[in-house]
Formats: C-alpha cells, sequence, structure tokens
C-alpha cells in the first residue's frame, strides 16, 4: 500500500529526483503515517491474545449513494480457545452499534467500550475448543485518520471503498486485528442497490473467488471466497459500477489463472493499455521467487479514490495503473499478503521487498542500465540525511509512528539492504534464499520478523549476517569511503578508509566493488572483503591500470566518496627496509632528499597492524605472530610498498 501524497519530504532530499520521479513517488508510498498517527496509542491488544481466529462469514449492507457512508450487517467467527474462556473481545470502535450476539440462536450479552467488544460466553470454553459466534452491527464508520470506510465518486458516480491498514479494520467490523492472527479463510457478502439511477450497475469488488452475484429485486448481493489465511486489514470491498474484464497469466498453459480487473468505465480504454504488463510481471517474480500464492483464485485490479495503491489479498485498491504502482502492490501479494510482517517494527519486510521489486521489474523488463539508474537515484535518496534506521519502535506515539511508513528508510533503504544483500550473498544463495523463505511451512500464509529472514540467507550461504543486520537494519546511516590505489609492477595496492554518517555504525563491513580500466581500456573488476578501517589489499594483475573506479554499478550504499592515485614516482632502491626477514625490529631508510612522512604496517590479509611518523624509522615486531607483512613507506617523493617475513 502507498502513498506519498501525506508525506513531506525536504527539499534537500526530493530535489534528488526528476519531476516525473517526484509525481510517480507520489502515487506509490502511501498514507499509513497519517492511519498510524491516529492509532499512535494501539499496540498489541492483550485482551485478544487468548484465542485464534479459524474463519469469518461477513454479510454486510452498503449504499454508495447514502452519505455519509454506512454500514450494517452480521460477522460470524470461528475460533478456538488457547485457553479457558469466560469472555471473548473483539476491536471494534465505539461509534458502532451492536444490536445482538447470538451463540446457537441463544443471546449472549456485551459490552462495548474503549474500543472494545466484550462478550460474555454462557459456559468457560476449554483450551482447544472451536466455537463461534454472530454479531449483528451497523452504524456511519468514523475512518480515524485514514479512509478506512469511505465514500466519494468518480465521473459522478458513487464509489463505496475500505482501507484498513494499520489498524483501521476495527472502524467498520468486529475483528481481531493484532499482526498475529489470520482468519484461515473467509466468505463475504454484500448486498448493494443493483443499479444508480436505473442504468448504472454496481459490482462488488473484494479478495478470493466471485462465487455468485444474485438479484433479489432491486438490491444485488455479491458473494467472494477466499480459501487462504488473511489479516484482518487486508480484507476490504468496494462497490461502484465497475467495467470488468480479465487478462491471463501463463496463458494456455497449465499453470493459467485470471488477472480480474474492475475499472471505472471512463477509464476502460486506458486500463485494458495499462493492465496486459501486469502477465509480464507476474510471470518475472515466478521465475525470481515462486508461483503467484493464490493462483487458484486470482489476482486484480480495483481503481479506487485514492492516488496509490493497497495491497489487499488476490485484489489491489488502484488508484492509477502506473507500471510501477502495479509492480510494487503485485509484490505485496508475496512479501506482505503470503508472508506478512509479524510487528510494525519489521515492516520494511513488507515495504522494502515491493520496492525493490519495483527495480527489479526495471532490470527484467528495461535492463540494466535502467536498473543501475533506478539505484542510483535510491542511494542519492537514502544518504540525502546523515541518520535514520530501517527499524521502527512499534506503534507508540506520533513521533514512532511517522517513522514507521518513512519513505526513505522503510521504503527505499529497505529496498537497498535488499541489493546490497544479493550483492553480498550473489545471485543464486540470495534468490534461492529468499525462495526458502517463502516456502518455509513455518513461515507461509503467516507471520515474520526480520531474524526469520537472516536465518534463511544465512542458511543458504553459510555466511554469518549477524553484523551486516546489525549495521543495516538496527543501526543508522552509511558509510564514505576513500579509496588510495598504486601500482608497482605486477602489483597493485590500495588502501580502504571508511567514515560513518552516524555514529551508531562503528564500521560497515561489506565487500566493495572495484573497476579497473588498463591501458588498453579493457575492464577488469576486484572484489575486496572490507572488514577494517585503513584495509590493504594487495592484488596480482598483469596490466598496467589507467583508471581505478570504485561502485561504479551503484551496489552500495555509499555517498562523498573518494578515490586517489599515489605518486609512485619512487625506485624501489631508494628505500630500505632492513633486515628482512624480520626478527625483533627493522629499520627504515631513505636516501638523500626523499624524506620520510610515515610508515604503516598491515597484517597479511589487509588489516592495518600500526602506524608511524616520520620521527620513528623503527618498527618493533616483538610479540607480532610470524608470518608476512606489508609495509607502506610514505615519502615526500611518493609510496612505496615492501613486503616483510616475521620469522
Amino acid at each position: 500500500m502507498n502513498k506519498l501524497l501525506l508525506i513531506v519530504l525536504t527539499a534537500s532530499t526530493i530535489s534528488t529526483f526528476s519531476q516525473t520521479e517526484k509525481q510517480d513517488i507520489s502515487t506509490i508510498i502511501k498514507a499509513e503515517r497519517r492511519a498510524a498517527q491516529s492509532r499512535m496509542n494501539y499496540r498489541v491488544n492483550p485482551n485478544t491474545t487468548d484465542y485464534d481466529v479459524k474463519y469469518h462469514r461477513m454479510e454486510w449492507v452498503v449504499d454508495p449513494e447514502v452519505s455519509p457512508a454506512a454500514i450494517a450487517g452480521e460477522v460470524t467467527t470461528y475460533w478456538e480457545a488457547l485457553g479457558p474462556m469466560s469472555t471473548i473481545t473483539f476491536d471494534l470502535a465505539d461509534n458502532m452499534n451492536v444490536t445482538q450476539v447470538l451463540q446457537r440462536s441463544n443471546s449472549l450479552s456485551y459490552t462495548l467500550a474503549n474500543n472494545e467488544l466484550v462478550i460474555t460466553l454462557p459456559t468457560t470454553q476449554s483450551t482447544g475448543v472451536l466455537d463461534s459466534l454472530s454479531i449483528t452491527y451497523d452504524g456511519v464508520p468514523i475512518s480515524t485518520g485514514f479512509d478506512s470506510f469511505e465514500s466519494s465518486t468518480h465521473n459522478g458516480i458513487p464509489i463505496i471503498w475500505t482501507l484498513s491498514e494499520p489498524y483501521g479494520s476495527r472502524d467498520w467490523w468486529p475483528c481481531k486485528q493484532d499482526l498475529n492472527d489470520k482468519a484461515d479463510s473467509i466468505d463475504i457478502y454484500v448486498m448493494h442497490p443493483q443499479f444508480y439511477n436505473g442504468t448504472e450497475e454496481y459490482k462488488t469488488a473484494s479478495n478470493g473467488i466471485l462465487k455468485s452475484e444474485i438479484v433479489t429485486g432491486a438490491n444485488k448481493t455479491t458473494h467472494w471466497k477466499h480459501k487462504y489465511p488473511i489479516p484482518a486489514y487486508l480484507i476490504a470491498i468496494a462497490v461502484t459500477n465497475y467495467s470488468v474484464y480479465d487478462n491471463l497469466a501463463y496463458e494456455g498453459t497449465a499453470e493459467e489463472f485470471p488477472i480480474t480487473n474492475y475499472v471505472y468505465p471512463e477509464n476502460l480504454s486506458s486500463a485494458q493499455n495499462s493492465t496486459p504488463v501486469t502477465v509480464d510481471i507476474i510471470e518475472l517474480y515466478g521465475n525470481l521467487f515462486e508461483m503467484y500464492p493464490y493462483a487458484d483464485e486470482k489476482y486484480g485490479h480495483a481503481q479506487f479514490g485514492w492516488g496509490g495503491g493497497m495491497e489487499h489479498t488476490t485484489m489491489s485498491f488502484m488508484g492509477s495503473l502506473s507500471r510501477r504502482l502495479i509492480a510494487h502492490e503485485l509484490a505485496h501479494q508475496w512479501f506482505g499478503d503470503k508472508i506478512t510482517c509479524g510487528s510494525w517494527e519489521d515492516i520494511w519486510l513488507n515495504e522494502g521487498f515491493a520496492t525493490y521489486c519495483e527495480g527489479l521489474t526495471i532490470e527484467g523488463l528495461d535492463g540494466d542500465d535502467d536498473f543501475k539508474n533506478w539505484r542510483n537515484t535510491k542511494v542519492n535518496y537514502i544518504t540525502g540525511l546523515p541518520g535514520g534506521s530501517v527499524f521502527c519502535v512499534d506503534t507508540i506515539n506520533l513521533t514512532e509512528a511517522n517513522s514507521i511508513f518513512d519513505y526513505r528508510l522503510s521504503y527505499s533503504k529497505g529496498s537497498m539492504i535488499l541489493h546490497q544483500l544479493r550483492y553480498k550473498l550473489e545471485d543464486p544463495d540470495f534468490f534461492q534464499g529468499i525462495k526458502n523463505y517463502l516456502a518455509d511451512p513455518e513461515l507461509a500464509f503467516g507471520y515474520v520478523k526480520t531474524a526469520q529472514l537472516q536465518t534463511h540467507l544465512q542458511d543458504q550461504s553459510g555466511l554469518n549476517l549477524d553484523e551486516y543486520f546489525a549495521d543495516w537494519f538496527m543501526g543508522e546511516g552509511y558509510p564514505s569511503y576513500d579509496i588510495e590505489w598504486s601500482q608497482s609492477g605486477n602489483s597493485i595496492f590500495i588502501t580502504v578508509d571508511q567514515t560513518q554518517s552516524h555514529s551508531s555504525v562503528s564500521f560497515f563491513e561489506m565487500p566493495l566493488p572495484i573497476k579497473l580500466i588498463d591501458t588498453d581500456d579493457v575492464e577488469h573488476w576486484l572484489r575486496l572483503e572490507n572488514t577494517s578501517n585503513g584495509q590493504l589489499f594487495t592484488e596480482n594483475i598483469g596490466y598496467t591500470v589507467s583508471t581505478l573506479e570504485f561502485d561504479p554499478n551503484t551496489e552500495l550504499i555509499s555517498r562523498n566518496n573518494s578515490v586517489t592515485l599515489s605518486n609512485t614516482n619512487l625506485e624501489i632502491t631508494n628505500i630500505l627496509a632492513f633486515p628482512n626477514p624480520v626478527i625483533d625490529q627493522i629499520t627504515i631508510a631513505t636516501a638523500n632528499g626523499i624524506l620520510l612522512e610515515s610508515s604503516t604496517l598491515f597484517n597479511a590479509v589487509g588489516q592495518l597492524v600500526l602506524q608511524q611518523n616520520a620521527s620513528q624509522p623503527t618498527i618493533d615486531f616483538r610479540g607480532m605472530p610470524s608470518g608476512i607483512f606489508i609495509l607502506q613507506v610514505s615519502t615526500n617523493k611518493g609510496i612505496i610498498y615492501r613486503t616483510l617475513i616475521k620469522e
């Protein structure tokens, strides 16, 4: 779900985007910030943790022509007790009117206060027992900060739609809306007038499979059925005079399934030109990850009254049908719907993945150059400010709610954290790790935390990613690199210094992409495992380097990097370092006119051991382990490197 309409970007950060990019982003980032602000005191409801929702049957009556928008109906819920229960609590807004609660034709007593519907059960329900009840209610939902349940018009025609992320479900139906339970299946029945003004026929868009549309007198009842686990915030309806048509994914194969589009009649022609790309994207994601998770039901789009979109399971509600928005909301069917973030702290598992899939769509449909440009734009935006963590404290107060749906962090930096992981692990392990994550039976159609994604990527790659997630998910900021290099014969020496934009991270360990261009204009690539500041890399090469470029394809989140060629006009015979091999200490001597400025010693893996100024022409090796060391000698005439052996 995405809108930037309510997000205020600073001039310094938004200026990194073109005008087209700014307009496109405004249809991608959503107004969850506004929604979260209004629900800033909502945490996991401890009063709804004693049962497991199994099924909802939702029977609603709505009329798009009535303003303000109202709803009436009955919600039947089946649940299993997780402990002895004498009452059951549902989330429901105080302004709704509950008229009856029935259990097997018996009326139950209840109270509605503090946005909780508390129902007294006739007897104590034992652990593991399945039971059900039906709640009859009505009212005019008050959308708490976001359009949880709204009506408006398009081209003069009324429309009702819902959008419940993060905590808007309770505004319009009795539910359990925390990120810790999903209904295993749902049936949705929506009754509404058949026609507007006697000519425009209303249709209902919703989750799952369209089972029936039955006309009774002047009314129509539409039945949708969804057979997969679904959280409350992804259940949705929209009613207006839709035109409906299908595109087909995997057309002509055994995997064929419909992409059903509910669009405004006035937009039918343009929509029919825009939505076919969904087929290409859904098949691209199928190759990268796995088959679309709800292929035995459908995927679909339904236009609604916002400029962005919302990834309701099997039916994304769309304010526009741009390719970028299609790619983003479709990606959520895997990342957000099939596997849902287990707390708002981990919202990047929804939004970072969906945003990265925008980039993967560009890579798959447009090519590497356009994908590189996408990454470059993202990094420029991310590094426009020095701090900010992708980890979000769950909704407690207004300030923290603002950070949950931060486009720079949860979306953009989240997406580039994934790209860096792809570079770090390399494609085979990265994509297989994601496939394993999606296929994990403990996670599939359930909830997930960041640590579980980390585990899958570690298990696949064999790498320990503790520091990576500590730095990039929990930590703030980004690195800046100063690269200094020189060549002597067939050896190239590269020293890497790093500074951090925020004090929360002392050092970002990352493999570094280095492009070397030789004197024949041939490209060569190095991958340097940078694990410490001031690290020296020595590479044996068989060509003369004319140019060194650092991360030219923007694989990393970094900014203000520099590359410097050291002065190499220095004869090695003018510098002595003896004795070699070393027993206790060495002495550095220079010829006349050459002044020692500093000496730096690195171990065999390029880690800085010590650094001394000109007043210390000797280096004490006592206490150092035996092995190979690299000595960097800096003088007023340039720099040379000597290989030393400690016995």
